[in-house]
């Protein structure tokens, strides 16, 4: 039986659109709630270290599903799209959750929602 994991990228930290929220404390609390199994911080996946580290993590991994928590997700996708071919990783399997411009609370209730909307 494969993994559930979420990985919050903050777009390097510095962005304005992520000044208003407790990044550890939002995931602190998807960890608390156990809303998935695995939870992980990048500072920016669309970045070419960001691209290496997808395909470490998905190369030969079970995961059912791979919540990504940061910008949209229909970027997301196209910013993912070589380490998801690469890897085989079925992109029905990626669920991208925008948390951008939104404090603390607000980034945790738009992750909770995305996964009990997709299990």
């Amino acid at each position: 039986m494969g993994t559930k994991g979420l990985i919050l990228c903050v777009c390097e930290g510095t962005c304005p659109s992520f000044q208003t929220m407790d990044i550890f404390e939002v995931l602190n609390r998807v960890r608390r709630e156990r809303l998935v199994d695995w939870v992980d911080l990048h500072p920016q996946l669309c970045a070419t270290d960001g691209d290496v580290f997808l395909k470490v993590l998905l190369k030969g991994a079970d995961i059912d599903r791979l919540y990504v928590a940061g910008c949209t997700g229909h970027m997301q996708w196209k910013l993912f799209r070589d380490a998801f071919g690469e890897t085989g990783f079925p992109r029905e399997k990626h669920v991208g959750i925008e948390i951008r411009n939104l404090d603390t609370e607000g980034a945790f209730n738009e992750i909770k929602k995305a996964v009990e909307e997709n299990p």
